[in-house]
């Protein structure tokens, strides 16, 4: 009810797509291979320093990083929405599964050996809190 509370103002069909993202299981993640391509918001100030923060630390070339605001974008990414995109991050394997929000953060800080905490954020029950934080984040990014 929370999510849908605080989602108020977007379409139905977008309630039940995030809905849907608080509700998706982390148990898939060890079937998926890296890289994982993250599509960001270039015009938010935290999503882009935090994607050049984790481009510096990734060494091994995991990440890809894909600015959702890029000319070219749907061309190249028919297949992500970059109005959902904006409202909430994506992330693409490359075995083409998708996540979504914070389990896109805990991925690929996961992918660069940095902030293990995050972890602690997608356990059960920090699970559903974290994911309204970060959906409050996510629509107010740009006022915070």
């Amino acid at each position: 009810h929370w999510v849908f509370l605080l989602l108020s103002d977007y379409k139905l069909s977008s309630a039940l797509f995030f809905f849907t993202v608080i509700r998706s299981t982390p148990k898939a993640f060890a079937m998926n291979h890296y890289p994982l391509t993250l599509f960001f918001d270039s015009y938010c100030p935290v999503c882009s320093a935090e994607m050049k923060e984790l481009a510096k630390l990734d060494t091994a070339g995991n990440l890809r990083f894909e600015d959702i605001h890029v000319e070219d974008f749907s061309t190249r990414f028919p297949h992500i929405d970059p109005v959902a995109a904006n409202k909430i991050m994506h992330g693409l394997y490359a075995d083409g599964s998708l996540i979504y929000g914070l389990d896109v953060a805990h991925q690929s800080w996961r992918a660069v050996g940095q902030k293990r905490w995050l972890g602690l954020l997608r356990m059960p029950v920090m699970r559903w809190f974290s994911d309204l934080g970060y959906l409050f984040f996510a629509r107010y990014r740009y006022t915070i």
